[in-house]
């Protein structure tokens, strides 16, 4: 089964994102705006409770923290993705670096970028038009960072919550 980290913002930050999403995000419908701590991979199923107690072991080890998303940025020429950019990156990517030591994982297909994905599968003129667009727009979006999760795929595309993984206080 096909398994990924993530960490769900706030539900006010969820709102302007979903906003934009619902008009350029193809995986829209198939789950809430979320910043990806682990690339999609495969578990076996006997291998899924060594994945759970690694997590546990990093979310137990990490401190809570905040973020804030200030401007809009995309990934062309390598991906046509419009994503919310986050201000402070070091906390999410130390997250991902402990999660990646666990040896259930797969190599990354890309270097980690934290960020929140508004719009995917855009031709090159859409990316531009769109990017222009949001660009001039100011966004000012914090978000308490206190716990991720363990996604699972489902065979409609939908994704769903395995398990949830509280940070320190």
């Amino acid at each position: 089964m096909k398994y990924s980290v993530v960490i769900f913002p706030s539900s006010k930050v969820q709102e302007v994102a979903n906003s934009y999403r619902k008009r350029y995000d193809s995986a829209y419908a198939l789950i809430p705006p979320y910043i990806r701590l682990k690339e999609a991979f495969d578990v076996n199923e006997a291998d899924l409770p060594k994945l759970v107690a690694h997590l546990e072991q990093v979310a137990s080890e990490t401190e809570s923290f905040s973020t804030r998303f200030h401007r809009v940025s995309s990934f062309h020429p390598t991906n046509n993705v419009i994503y919310l950019a986050i201000q402070n990156k070091e906390p999410f990517e130390n997250l991902h670096h402990k999660i990646l030591k666990n040896d259930l994982s797969q190599k990354e297909t890309y270097a980690f970028v934290p960020h929140l994905t508004i719009g995917r599968d855009l031709t090159d003129d859409e990316l531009r038009d769109v990017t222009g667009q949001l660009s001039m727009v100011k966004f000012d979006l914090t978000s308490d960072i206190d716990r991720f999760h363990l996604i699972y795929e489902l065979e409609d595309g939908m994704w769903s919550v395995y398990q949830t993984f509280l940070l320190k206080k």
